[in-house]
């Protein structure tokens, strides 16, 4: 088992009356609300809990792509994991990813990454995403052809890390005569690639074909990972192969305590300001962005997201995260990542609100008294 500390970066000083008055928290949530000054204490204060992370045994730690929101203030995820590469020394430095189809050209990508994997000493994991639907209205992204996209950057990616340039390449949508990027990767062929994904068929099956790695996105109920990780073995097989458990990567959120009552009250409230407020308008999507039977099983499907929970019983029940005294994360924890069959277990410590030194309390009761009883 490995386990990674993920961690959005949100932003805590939204007004409270915010879900009152506001529509979301995406888009076009004007930028009037957020404050340089506090930001800049905030970086400094999230990168240290990333580095911590490390000093506490952490196996990786996560960073992710988000534009024009107050969720995640990681624009430039590259950014972050730079500044990472000089804090850390050991542990695996993943970016979930760079939204391909939002870069031109996507050899910056390429670049960008191998960089970050020389810069790091071969610590990168890289993570190609389309990108959520509210960065194509920020982006103002052509929707309808950002599959054919992806895939096609992707591939351009891949060969600009695998074979000697300069060579030519062109596809439906990029052109170059010079593909010859300096530098390269220092892992070969190429740094682990994770995609992660929301439970459609389609990423399943090329996540699957391709054998990387697939990430369950966090905020689900349960049950959605269990069929998940299901279709994705069953996707793997048909493909001619076994899922190997590091393939299959659950996202959601932990919080150690000294004991479970203490725990939910810290806890909690940092959590109900993130599901009320940051987690406002995350499904905006643009007609095109999915196929029309995609849309309608995210439809189907929106009473299984965390949005949708009202009672900290349903937040339980549903496993959206998991709360409590070591011994009570120690027994759930074991127990679903056994039961999904996943190897990799990715957790935000650090969710909303929650004070800085309540997020490291939590990462340090959970790295000594519960990794080492479930790994």
């Amino acid at each position: 088992m490995k386990y990674f500390f993920f961690h959005l970066m949100s932003w805590p000083y939204l007004d409270a009356d915010f879900d009152a008055k506001n529509d979301s928290a995406w888009i076009w949530l004007s930028n009037s609300n957020y404050d340089p000054v506090k930001g800049h204490d905030l970086y400094r204060e999230y990168i240290d809990t990333l580095a911590y992370a490390e000093e506490l045994g952490f196996d990786g730690i996560c960073v992710n792509e988000h534009h024009q929101n107050a969720y995640g203030l990681m624009p430039s995820p590259n950014v972050i994991a730079g500044a990472l590469t000089q804090r850390t020394k050991k542990i695996k430095i993943a970016v979930i990813g760079n939204a391909l189809p939002l870069y031109n050209p996507p050899l910056r990508v390429a670049e960008e990454f191998a960089m970050l994997d020389v810069m790091s000493g071969g610590r990168l994991i890289t993570g190609m995403v389309i990108g959520g639907g509210p960065e194509y209205f920020s982006y103002q992204i052509e929707p309808t052809t950002a599959r054919e996209k992806f895939r096609e950057a992707l591939d351009l990616i891949i060969k600009a890390w695998t074979t000697p340039g300069p060579f030519e390449w062109n596809s439906k949508h990029y052109y170059f005569r010079y593909v010859n990027p300096w530098p390269t990767p220092l892992q070969k062929p190429h740094p682990p690639i994770w995609i992660p994904g929301v439970g459609s068929a389609e990423t399943i099956e090329f996540v699957a074909q391709r054998r990387y790695a697939y990430m369950g996105v966090p905020y689900f109920h349960i049950d959605v990972f269990r069929r998940v990780f299901g279709q994705f073995r069953e996707a793997c097989a048909k493909a001619g192969y076994e899922a190997h458990p590091e393939q299959m990567g659950w996202g959601v959120p932990i919080y150690v305590a000294e004991t479970d009552k203490q725990a939910r009250a810290e806890f909690e409230p940092a959590f109900r300001y993130f599901i009320k407020n940051l987690l406002k308008g995350i499904g905006l999507t643009p007609p095109g962005y999915t196929s029309p039977k995609s849309a309608a099983a995210i439809l189907q499907n929106q009473k299984f997201f965390l949005y949708q929970q009202e009672t900290w019983a349903d937040i339980e029940n549903g496993v959206f995260a998991i709360v409590g005294s070591p011994e009570t994360v120690r027994q759930k924890l074991a127990r679903y990542q056994k039961e999904l069959g996943v190897g990799v277990v990715l957790t935000g410590c650090q969710t909303g609100t929650l004070p800085h030194h309540l997020a490291r309390k939590s990462m340090e009761l959970l790295a000594r008294e519960v990794l080492p009883r479930v790994r």
